[in-house]
């Protein structure tokens, strides 16, 4: 089988010829794994790991004011390098909240949305089908996690409390841009896009951020559209959702999600035996290889450990894809990322 076959045989919920395998690393991870093996790029990584690593094809952007934003992106934020792990990685936090300071509904619709068409899909074809070995990726939709960064964490909270109004106006430009996006995606993918990455942020380690109610009121109406078309194109929603999440998970699939990751089953609620009873004959898993305590902190046999229990839990009967719960952290010890893989190979 290809990694694309995999996926997709996977996704389905059927065998394939071994475990697939994926991952997820940060830059600074990334390199420490090409310079452990000697390799030039991350092509060479992939191969070099046996692993079925998706592959992107995002539309281009051609943003007609990015020269008059002052240092601010396409959707007016601003950012920041934060360093961690004293200097050994950093991420780019928000630094300017954009709607911040705004209001009203009249602000939302005043506001300098980005248009749609400042993206072209005129390369995504050729991309994806020179990927055509692969598992490919066409676009994403994270609307509240958008929200929250062009808002700022503790509005956007009090806004699904108090500011409905508002809220909901805010979500439905987001969502326009990103269903005229993805729509010209996969349009001009031409079938060889397989998955829209479909996601939000919904869970801490011991409960939601929010409640199952405020969720069905705000997203899962947008989502169901967004996962429509997507399925209308021939291809799968990948459903992103940190944390404890269990009790969204029944909406999840109401929607039509088609593999949820990435099933960090140290939460509250989210054991691996018992989300593959109760849900594994209607969703795919994907990741599940804990990174926040096994693969940075574990030793190599703990690893290895994690590897047998997740493909004997989650990969029963097929429906798994393995891969880090999240991205690889510079601090996590090559040898644990290689001896996760090698097990997953045995198996």
């Amino acid at each position: 089988m290809t990694p694309k076959e995999r996926w997709r045989a996977t996704a389905a919920r059927k065998g394939a010829d071994r475990l697939p395998l994926d991952y997820w690393g940060t830059e600074e991870m990334t390199a420490k794994l090409r310079a452990a093996l000697g390799v030039a790029d991350d092509e060479a990584l992939w191969k070099a790991l046996d692993i079925d690593r998706a592959h992107y094809t995002w539309p281009d952007l051609h943003d007609p004011l990015a020269g008059h934003r002052n240092g601010a992106d396409v959707w007016g934020m601003t950012h920041r390098r934060i360093e961690y792990a004293h200097g050994a990685g950093a991420y780019d936090e928000i630094a300017v909240a954009p709607l911040e300071t705004l209001e009203t509904v009249r602000d939302i619709e005043a506001y300098a949305w980005p248009d749609p068409t400042w993206w072209t899909c005129e390369h995504v074809a050729e991309r994806a089908q020179a990927r055509s070995a692969w598992p490919v990726f066409g676009g994403s939709y994270e609307p509240f996690y958008l929200y929250t960064q062009m808002r700022g964490q503790e509005r956007s909270m009090e806004d699904l409390a108090d500011n409905g109004a508002f809220l909901e106006a805010a979500l439905e430009r987001i969502f326009a841009i990103h269903y005229d996006l993805v729509e010209r995606t996969l349009v001009a993918g031409r079938g060889a896009i397989d998955f829209i990455y479909i996601a939000e942020d919904l869970g801490s380690q011991d409960s939601l951020l929010m409640s199952p109610a405020t969720f069905r009121k705000f997203l899962k109406p947008r989502m169901k559209q967004m996962i429509a078309l997507v399925h209308k194109h021939g291809a799968l929603a990948f459903h992103h959702d940190d944390g404890a999440i269990a009790a969204l998970i029944p909406d999840l699939l109401e929607v039509g999600i088609d593999i949820l990751n990435p099933v960090q089953w140290r939460c509250a609620g989210m054991d691996r035996a018992r989300l593959k009873r109760d849900f594994g004959s209607r969703v795919a898993f994907h990741g599940a290889m804990d990174n926040q305590h096994t693969l940075p902190f574990g030793t190599v046999e703990d690893v290895r450990r994690e590897v047998r229990e997740n493909a004997a839990i989650l990969g029963a009967g097929g429906g798994y894809i393995l891969a880090p719960c999240h991205n690889l952290q510079p601090i996590t010890p090559v040898e644990n990322v290689l001896a996760m893989y090698d097990e997953a190979r045995k198996l």
